[in-house]
């Protein structure tokens, strides 16, 4: 069995579809942070069969829309003390802002680049968010 440590004080990102985990990871750039991180790999879940995991010893800020936008079954769970004192269950989010960039290159967001990025959930089944300026259609899995 595998052993990974106790978190003091930090984050623990759980039920990730197997796979995802890496684009979270990247997303949140745990590769150049100081303290430690644990990335588990298809772990078993009894919910989805297999499952990724981020431990993140540490208490750092996480943008919960993009990561409702990768997987929106996430988990995330705030340890304080060794112990989870919140848990916090994503969805797809309704409106998301600077997380999705408009594809169009004739919307006014792609010249204007001070405008804030606003797309709004078009389709839940689907995973589609519509751009508030010229309502290009994205999948929720295409943003930077």
């Amino acid at each position: 069995m595998l052993n990974i440590e106790e978190i003091k004080n930090g984050i623990v990102i759980d039920h990730i579809k197997a796979g995802l985990g890496i684009r979270i990871f990247n997303w949140l750039r745990l590769e150049k942070v100081p303290f430690t991180v644990a990335y588990i790999t298809n772990a078993n879940s009894e919910r989805s069969g297999k499952k990724d995991i981020i431990k993140i010893d540490n208490t750092i800020s996480i943008n919960l829309d993009a990561l409702g936008l990768i997987d929106p079954n996430i988990t995330v769970n705030i340890i304080e003390n060794e112990r989870v004192t919140k848990k916090i269950k994503l969805q797809l989010p309704q409106r998301v802002e600077n997380v999705i960039v408009c594809k169009n290159p004739r919307c006014i967001s792609s010249t204007e680049k001070y405008l804030t990025h606003v797309f709004h959930l078009e389709n839940q089944q689907m995973r589609t968010y519509r751009c508030e300026y010229c309502d290009e259609i994205i999948l929720a899995g295409d943003f930077h």
